[in-house]
């Protein structure tokens, strides 16, 4: 029988201006649904898991659209709430060149997820049903009743038996008050993890740790162990991305496991569609975790699906292993017949 993976997260639509236009010059926009929950989701779908979403949304068309949607993705909707009147939305101006892509949020506060009660889910039959559960960041800012619920189901799911993956996804607009008031939640959930997503520059603004090293490299080399050491957690990944002169990106991932830090090589791409790479990096670390790969070819993995969904339409993953494995072999084909 497949793992169950779990994702606990809001569910937005995605309105998106067509092409590299601003906002103010479109007269058009696309939409889709995503979120950090419904890529985990999704990717382990793809990847040959069962994927569930815990979420809740709005009793009227705009969440019967938002159901449909994830129903294509194949995420089991068991574990959806309805109620309410408001979905998220955000837009997305596609960046090029030397000016950044920008994502502008608007109603998320107010919407169904972010004013849901703890009672709005059947936390024990979840937490039963998990076999990980994944939480984000992004997520722990919404709302002290959304954090409550995070931390609720977390500790339930490990009472059981469960992993826990946290993504620190630390967002400056999204914590009003910064560093300080985010801190105590973080710590909260690494102490409640297993798998963690983050780097070192979280360690340091987000839990205030302290480096004499100055390179990126030997800042993640000298905190990084640090953190599993404080928190008891098991596996710790991230990346190091950056763009390039010609304005192809770079991604470097690694992996902290046992004791060693693992990095996959510096791998560059050209970029078609940036959101949600990070959440495709974090399922190839789960399921290299959860199929047994070495440690080297899990974070060669993860590098390879998060190039690989820069390179598709939308915010989701959509690739499968062999697709990701044969990135990893550098097999590109110009027509696949």
């Amino acid at each position: 029988m497949p793992k169950q993976i779990v994702a606990f997260g809001e569910v937005m639509m995605r309105l998106q201006v067509p092409g590299y236009e601003l906002l103010t010059q479109a007269n058009t926009l696309q939409y889709s649904f995503s979120g950090t929950g419904v890529n985990v989701a999704s990717a382990m779908t793809k990847l040959g898991y069962d994927g569930y979403l815990v979420t809740k949304l709005p009793e009227n068309p705009l969440g019967e659209a938002a159901i449909s949607f994830l129903q294509r993705l194949g995420i089991n909707r068991r574990f959806i709430s309805k109620g309410g009147k408001y979905l998220g939305l955000y837009f997305l101006e596609n960046g090029f060149g030397q000016r950044a892509s920008r994502v502008t949020y608007t109603n998320r506060l107010e919407s169904s997820f972010n004013t849901a009660h703890i009672s709005d889910y059947d936390l024990d039959l979840i937490a039963e049903q998990a076999d990980i559960i994944h939480f984000c960041g992004i997520t722990l800012a919404m709302t002290d009743g959304v954090r409550d619920s995070m931390k609720v189901l977390a500790k339930k799911v490990k009472e059981k038996g469960g992993l826990v993956c946290f993504d620190c996804n630390y967002r400056p607009s999204l914590w009003e008050g910064g560093y300080s008031v985010a801190k105590p939640h973080y710590e909260d959930m690494l102490a409640l993890a297993d798998i963690v997503m983050m780097n070192e520059k979280d360690a340091m603004y987000i839990l205030g740790m302290e480096t004499a090293e100055t390179s990126r490299e030997e800042q993640l080399k000298d905190l990084i162990p640090k953190v599993a050491n404080r928190f008891n957690i098991q596996t710790i990944a991230g990346t190091h991305r950056g763009i390039n002169s010609d304005n192809t990106h770079s991604l470097r991932g690694y992996l902290y496991k046992d004791g060693l830090l693992h990095f996959s090589e510096k791998i560059s791409f050209s970029v078609y569609d940036r959101i949600g790479a990070g959440d495709a990096y974090t399922s190839g670390i789960l399921h290299g975790e959860l199929a047994g790969f070495s440690q080297e070819k899990t974070v060669q993995f993860a590098a390879a699906a998060g190039m690989l969904a820069c390179t598709i339409v939308g915010d989701t993953p959509m690739s499968t292993e062999a697709e990701i494995l044969s990135a990893m072999a550098g097999t590109i084909d110009d027509i696949k017949r």
